[in-house]
């Protein structure tokens, strides 16, 4: 059972389609299969609306692609539904058009003006004339969680020693070191992002793969056979071995 994994993808369209093309390589190679995105379509980076419009009408069309649900589309849904939203998961001192969660990218490439010295019912009033409706029901109709075979798909983790059927939406897409710090066996291995890193490593229990593309590192993407990882590169596979 072959499945493929991409990373945080943070409103990059230009690196979505180069990883895509390297895995329609491997596909050519190996045969086809799933490929899954970890979450985190939009915010920080320049083109989150064509992100989110490129990966709707792939799946519309048929597509075997897999889109789950990461807590910046999370945010950006909620901040459309009402100006006075705030995530559950969210500082309380920040807010979605904080300059360090990248909200304001997001609405630009809406062709939304900066909200930068606006009042914020202005900004609010046309974004909600911007952003199509088909957009926030792809956005709303995403999964946070993907089983197949030995390996589950998440975006930022899952509760350690709570029964996958039980796990909140609140962890699965904002849990970091209840998650992280824990080695145990979790049953499935977990594929996830939302943690920046360098790139996509392999702790044994779990897979990180997103490799810091929202702040100027690259698009990542892996596939997995069993429980054996590679990371797909302009080169071919390269082996994704659990460190010490």
């Amino acid at each position: 059972m072959k499945t493929y994994a991409i990373g945080d993808i943070h409103g990059h369209l230009g690196l979505l389609r180069g990883i895509h093309g390297l895995i329609g390589q491997d596909i050519a190679a190996t045969g086809p299969a799933p490929i899954v995105h970890i979450g985190d379509l939009v915010d920080r980076g320049p083109d989150s609306a064509g992100v989110v419009d490129y990966l709707r009408a792939g799946v519309a069309g048929g597509a075997d692609w897999v889109v789950l649900k990461g807590n910046h589309d999370r945010m950006f849904l909620g901040y459309l539904s009402s100006l006075d939203y705030h995530d559950a998961g969210l500082r309380r001192d920040l807010s979605y058009l904080h300059p360090r969660l990248g909200g304001a990218e997001t609405l630009a490439s809406y062709g939304v003006a900066s909200p930068a010295d606006r009042p914020l019912a202005p900004v609010w009033d046309d974004a909600q004339a911007a952003v199509p409706q088909s957009h926030r029901a792809f956005l709303a109709t995403r999964p946070t969680q993907y089983l197949r075979g030995e390996v589950l798909f998440v975006h930022a983790g899952i509760r350690p020693g709570v029964a996958l059927a039980d796990q909140t939406e609140d962890d699965l897409v904002w849990i970091r070191h209840d998650f992280l710090d824990d080695t145990r066996d979790h049953g499935p291995l977990i594929v996830h992002g939302h943690t920046a890193i360098d790139r996509p490593t392999h702790y044994g229990n779990r897979v990180n793969i997103d490799s810091s593309a929202a702040y100027g590192g690259p698009l990542s993407a892996i596939v997995i056979e069993g429980r054996d990882v590679w990371q797909i590169t302009p080169q071919g596979r390269v082996p994704l071995v659990p460190i010490a």
